[in-house]
């Protein structure tokens, strides 16, 4: 998530600085409310910075995927990768809350308002307020995690068969809740100053480090080696950033001004990082309570359960980018207290977002067995391992739109920078419903049952989401959207049965994957096109729809020369100012 806007502030300043440079390009809206003009420059600035970072987040997709497949190959789906996906658990929720999700949305904005009032010395300023504390309590809190592992895994997993195992790797990766709150922050810094590919790289780096640790000490540390490797990788994040930080952070020439407020800045930021981080901790307990349930189940369970959960929801990951390009968009319609422009906004990117995860999903279903063979099974990953993953992955599916809806619905909630919480509260009862059920359905159907039970909970929260920004936010037609979700999974469930039914049988699993990338497709737009949903509009949008501040600003310079000609046609016939015939401008 991106944070809040900052302004320019006003022309008379401190000394030109690299953020406020002719190469950089200013932002929109001066702290005083002016809104200053975005040059060209800008633009081309945006587009390139965005097209970078898709291409690193997709390197550090791509490099995620090669990690899972490097791990299953090296140990398999047994007790020994359960032991390190339940220590992985802490990495996971220290990823949500210190890099995509709380330290984000809170030092985001703060660091750019910071800049904005008070260049560089009111970054150092803001750094030197926070930044140690923080250091501080997230070294405690990875020594106490280190020191109790034997009760943390208890805790996650208490019928692991290999517990001690799970205990040293814990020990191993609780280093992390200080490395990635590092990186997390220097992450923040970074995109307050519009400086995105540092930031961008730190999957990768952080990947790179778990892939080579791995292979390079597998046989004498086992999967210990990646447990190692999430500590080297977690270092790797701050190490990539750094220089970056260093030169955008470096003491300002002149004598240094008294700081202005950090208590009061500091305790603004609590205020708003609450909400997020509950919100984050409440949507992340599914993945504690999958392995908690899990646990209890045979070797391999939690295995077949995360890499089922991490190809499944690689369309989510697609459809979450569209809201993501567009969330500046909803934020900036907020601020402008124009919610009719939000809601056209929303309701399109939901939509869109709603097209992608369904046929990912349908594809998903139809090709299950087919995806996992071709990406795991090698090494100690076997046959029984596929089937026992595959049938997971296409329960997961089902929850997909859920899950892309929560990831899509969040955004407007948050875009106003103040504290919300009504996306917590519609957590707790999806939660709710995933404990229940998995306590239901992981004796009868195993894990399948709690990736059920996933499906069900996280879909609730989605129509509670939906139905509170409507409510509450951006005046959304509920219904409306509900018609188009049913009729979009119709149009799923067609392709992903056609897909099933004509997927040919062989050992290769590329001739059936291939065939559905043109069945599966060809059968969803059909069934569209009978639904009534159009499929070109909603995923078309994105690039024909959505206008760069340098199109509107043409588009409105335009809509004025054609009302000046107007009026003057209008003078030249004397109805400007009075009744037909009469003359003058009144």
């Amino acid at each position: 998530m991106s944070g809040a806007r900052a302004g320019t502030g006003s022309r008379a300043g401190p000394a030109r600085s690299p953020e406020s440079s002719p190469g950089f390009p200013p932002e929109e809206g001066a702290a005083g409310g002016a809104v200053v003009p975005a040059p060209r420059g800008r633009e081309r600035f945006v587009a390139r910075a965005a097209t970078a970072t898709a291409v690193l987040t997709g390197l550090g997709a791509a490099a995620g995927l090669l990690r899972d497949q490097i791990v299953a190959s090296l140990f398999g789906a047994d007790g020994a990768t359960d032991a390190f996906l339940v220590s992985w658990t802490l990495p996971e929720v220290a990823a949500t809350l210190l890099i995509d999700e709380a330290m984000a949305l809170v030092l985001v904005p703060a660091f750019s308002l910071a800049l904005a009032r008070g260049g560089r010395r009111g970054v150092r300023d803001l750094l030197r307020a926070t930044f140690p504390r923080l250091l501080l309590v997230l070294a405690c809190a990875a020594a106490v995690v280190a020191a109790a592992a034997p009760l943390v895994v208890g805790a996650l997993a208490p019928g692991l068969p290999e517990p001690g195992l799970a205990v040293d790797c814990t020990r191993l990766t609780a280093v992390t809740l200080l490395t990635f709150g590092a990186a997390g922050y220097a992450s923040a810094v970074l995109r307050a100053h519009r400086c995105f590919l540092p930031p961008a790289a730190v999957y990768l780096a952080c990947n790179a480090g778990i892939v080579g640790t791995a292979l390079a000490l597998h046989g004498p540390w086992g999967v210990r080696a990646a447990a190692a490797g999430v500590a080297v990788g977690g270092l790797l994040m701050v190490l990539v950033q750094l220089p970056s930080v260093l030169r955008r952070t470096r003491r300002p020439a002149g004598p240094a001004p008294a700081p202005r407020g950090p208590a009061r800045r500091g305790r603004a930021l609590l205020a708003v990082a609450g909400p997020v981080a509950l919100f984050a901790l409440a949507r992340q307990a599914q993945v504690l309570v999958e392995r908690f349930l899990a646990s209890g189940l045979p070797p391999g369970a939690i295995s077949c359960l995360n890499y089922a959960q991490k190809v499944a929801q690689m369309p989510m990951v697609l459809a979450l980018m569209i809201c993501t390009v567009t969330l500046p968009l909803v934020a900036r319609a907020l601020a402008d207290g124009d919610l009719e422009r939000a809601r056209r906004r929303v309701e399109r990117d939901l939509v869109a977002a709603g097209v992608v995860v369904l046929l990912g999903a349908a594809y998903v279903v139809a090709y299950a067995p087919q995806i996992i063979h071709l990406l795991f099974q090698r090494g100690a990953f076997d046959a029984g391992a596929t089937a026992a993953t595959a049938a997971v992955m296409r329960v997961y599916a089902l929850g997909l739109l859920g899950h892309a809806l929560v990831g899509a619905l969040v955004r407007p909630f948050f875009a106003s920078g103040r504290p919300v919480w009504f996306p917590v509260a519609a957590m707790l009862p999806g939660l709710l419903v995933t404990v229940a059920g998995g306590l239901a359905a992981v004796g009868p159907f195993g894990a399948p049952g709690i990736a059920a039970a996933n499906a069900a909970g996280i879909t609730l929260t989605a129509f509670l989401l939906l139905r509170g920004l409507a409510a509450r936010a951006v005046p959304v037609d509920t219904g409306r959207l509900l018609g188009r979700f049913a009729r979009l999974a119709g149009a799923a469930a067609l392709a992903a049965a056609a897909g099933w039914a004509t997927a040919p049988s062989g050992a290769s699993p590329l001739p059936a994957l291939a065939l559905g990338c043109a069945v599966v497709p060809a059968v969803f737009a059909a069934g569209l096109r009978l639904s009534g949903v159009p499929v070109a509009p909603p995923v078309a949008s994105l690039l024909t729809r959505v206008r760069t501040p340098e199109r509107r600003s043409r588009h409105v310079r335009g809509e004025a020369r054609g009302k000046a000609r107007e009026e003057a046609r209008e003078t030249a016939r004397g109805k400007v100012g009075g009744k037909p015939g009469e003359t003058g401008a009144g």
